[in-house]
């Protein structure tokens, strides 16, 4: 009984040695297949697809000509059935459009920091008025950008189809006309061997 536990003992012991982690870089832009979920490859190809058609769209090329239009991008609403950090997938649209040079951003999110920091430099008495930023001057946005991301899920057996779809507009907002839409696809199909695998 003792001679079993001591190779009990020495198996797990090796069985262990043999499982330690390693961790290293890869490539960030390497085409990520470790399951059929939203993942980096999918918001890649949405940003890069997005931003393209926007900035080739020729209204927008001629709107773009010899100005840079303020945009404020509303936050992209999830309407699939799984968490995706949709927060990304808007920043990494406006990183690129913004790094274009040909738009100006007002950063939403941010409107409520914005008003206590203007109160305070204003309202507190503890800054030089002479330095303080007034209320009132900020400049407007001329347009908001916004979209949806859905999917639909379907599974068969041992296949499962998931199809993605990334809608996105422009809105005038004086208007109220769309300048600008179009949508990426993107569809997965997993399968899985008799065996499992």
């Amino acid at each position: 009984m003792k001679k079993f536990n001591l190779i009990f003992i020495i198996a797990v012991a090796i069985g262990l040695a043999g499982c330690q982690s390693k961790v290293q870089y890869g490539d960030a832009t390497e085409v990520e297949t470790v399951n059929e979920n939203f993942g980096s490859t999918d918001l890649q190809a949405i940003t890069a697809k997005m931003v393209d058609s926007m900035l080739t769209f020729p209204p927008i090329v001629a709107m773009t000509a010899n100005d840079r239009p303020i945009i404020f991008v509303d936050k992209i609403k999830n309407k699939t059935s799984e968490h995706i950090d949709t927060e990304s997938v808007t920043d990494s649209i406006s990183n690129k459009l913004l790094r274009s040079g040909k738009f100006r951003f007002i950063d939403m999110t941010k409107v409520d920091a914005v008003r206590k920091q203007l109160d305070y430099q204003n309202n507190s008495g503890m800054v030089d008025p002479s330095t303080a930023i007034n209320f009132g001057c900020q400049i407007g946005a001329q347009f908001m950008l916004y979209g949806n991301l859905s999917s639909i899920v379907k599974q068969d057996g041992s296949t499962k189809d998931v199809y993605y779809k990334m809608t996105m507009r422009l809105m005038d907002l004086e208007t109220g006309l769309i300048e600008w839409s179009d949508e990426k696809e993107i569809r997965k199909v997993k399968s899985k061997s008799f065996l499992g695998l």
